[in-house]
């Protein structure tokens, strides 16, 4: 059945997410049962979705290999945010048509930029991303020096978070359409061949440097749906929180199955692990520790990126020895 819509098959490296899923599920609905309310599904959809999309959003950029993490994700969603904000909304250009265009484009030129920056100026993925990080956190603040504007009116309703089938949803289920298609093409297997084994796809005709455009591109139209969908959460424009979701969106990854070193991963897993780290947020948030909750938080994103290192690894070793 996964096949027919354009996912992959389930294998080994879903097992994980899919169990802690289910684990959580069960967690939840003993300590918060409210969250399986119209309102409660509809108010996680909406926080969940800037999550969900930034982490589709590195999945192909991952996949294609060299260590490719781009760590810039979240303040680029920040930039798109107050972009839209501070400059198109600002302004008076606040159609749908103009605020989709803007978004999509915005995210999709930044990654064509340190594409070619990687590819062709061959500076480390880890040293363009993380410069990255540093600049957009810096410009966010000079675009929008502290959070404030207002969100076009045809938005302000779409965070209120009342019922499951609501716009940003819909992004999102358009942005999973959009993986599943890309799936049935041959861009896909050439982009898992190359982020698997570049010199394996060279002699097979694959052109390594153009999925690797083609990857950030990908990755940047994901990054401005997100930036969207975090607008419609927020109604207005933050220069500083976006950057949070780089963490968050590169532990959901690994905790959806994606190898960092390039060649696996997907919409399900990297769908799956978000959803995870969500509802990780909301049981702890149905915990009280005082001042410290946010530190809290933290330090479990951090202790569940390593454990999903180390499983990692571990079933990588196990499939290799059999």
């Amino acid at each position: 059945m996964s096949q027919r819509f354009g996912f992959p098959a389930l294998d080994r490296s879903l097992t994980v997410p899919l169990v802690l899923f289910a684990v959580l599920l069960v967690a939840a609905a003993v300590l918060s049962p409210r969250l399986f309310t119209a309102t409660g599904m509809g108010g996680a959809i909406i926080v969940a979705a800037p999550l969900i999309l930034t982490t589709l959003a590195l999945t192909p950029i991952v996949m294609a290999g060299r260590g490719s993490v781009d760590l810039s994700v979240g303040p680029l969603m920040g930039f798109v945010n107050v972009t839209l904000i501070g400059w198109l909304s600002a302004r008076g250009y606040t159609s749908p048509l103009a605020v989709i265009c803007w978004v999509v484009a915005i995210g999709a030129l930044y990654q064509l930029l340190q594409a070619l920056i990687i590819i062709y100026v061959r500076v480390a993925p880890i040293i363009v991303t993380l410069s990255s990080f540093l600049v957009l956190s810096g410009l966010n603040l000079m675009v929008m020096s502290r959070p404030g504007g207002v969100a076009p009116d045809w938005m302000m309703t779409w965070g209120a978070g009342t019922t499951i089938l609501s716009p940003v949803l819909i992004i999102v289920l358009a942005a999973l359409a959009l993986w599943a298609v890309m799936r049935r093409t041959t861009f896909y297997s050439h982009l898992r061949m190359t982020g698997a084994d570049e010199r394996m796809a060279y002699t097979s005709g694959v052109k390594a440097d153009t999925v690797r455009i083609c990857a950030h591109l990908l990755g940047g139209v994901f990054v401005g749906l997100a930036a969207l969908s975090y607008t419609a959460l927020i109604s207005s424009g933050d220069p500083t929180q976006g950057s949070s979701y780089t963490l968050q969106a590169v532990t959901a990854l690994v905790l959806g199955g994606a190898n960092l070193a390039g060649g696996r991963g997907g919409a399900l897993g990297s769908t799956l692990g978000a959803l995870n780290m969500f509802l990780i947020s909301y049981l702890l948030s149905a915990f009280s520790f005082g001042s410290v909750t946010g530190f809290v938080t933290q330090m479990a994103f951090g202790l569940i990126l390593v454990a999903s290192l180390l499983v990692n690894v571990f079933m990588t070793a196990r499939r290799t020895a059999f």
